[in-house]
């Protein structure tokens, strides 16, 4: 993720939120900044680790990190729903359509793309269903996007 766009997500956020902002205890010693807050998040998203792996790494308590990731959440929700958690209104199809004419593909709204991604914490009895020729488990993750990624 670009650094400016990080930053953006963590003003709105921080600005949705006061939770995120960082206090100081009763003697006057700062807590967890907004970045640390922040990144807990993004990494248990992101990479998939456990609460209590962020506490290692950011040095932030399990229940905090949960705490983090849960209001994070909420916040993403609320802030972002309207433009890009939604689904696609006739404006955006229409564009879309345009486009895709415009490079040469009438009636397409975006591509479909597929990979096969290693499931490196699959449940031992999931295993065997999941397993390919190459080796361990994989899924098969399916994404449409326009060229704009706006899909």
């Amino acid at each position: 993720m670009r650094k400016n766009l990080f930053l953006c997500i963590v003003t709105e956020v921080q600005e949705h939120d006061n939770f995120f902002f960082q206090k100081k205890d009763d003697v006057g010693k700062p807590g967890l900044s907004t970045i640390q807050k922040i990144t807990a998040a993004f990494r248990m998203l992101a990479y998939g680790t456990s609460a209590d792996n962020c506490d290692e790494y950011i040095r932030i308590g399990e229940s905090t990190v949960i705490q983090c990731l849960k209001r994070f959440c909420r916040a993403i929700v609320q802030l972002y729903k309207d433009e890009y958690l939604r689904s696609p209104n006739a404006n955006d199809v229409t564009r879309l359509l345009q486009k895709g004419e415009e490079r040469g593909f009438p009636g397409m709204l975006g591509s479909l793309d597929c990979m096969h991604w290693q499931w490196k914490n699959c449940p031992t009895a999931w295993a065997d269903q999941y397993s390919e020729r190459h080796g361990g488990p994989t899924i098969i993750l399916e994404a449409v996007a326009s060229y704009d990624l706006w899909i």
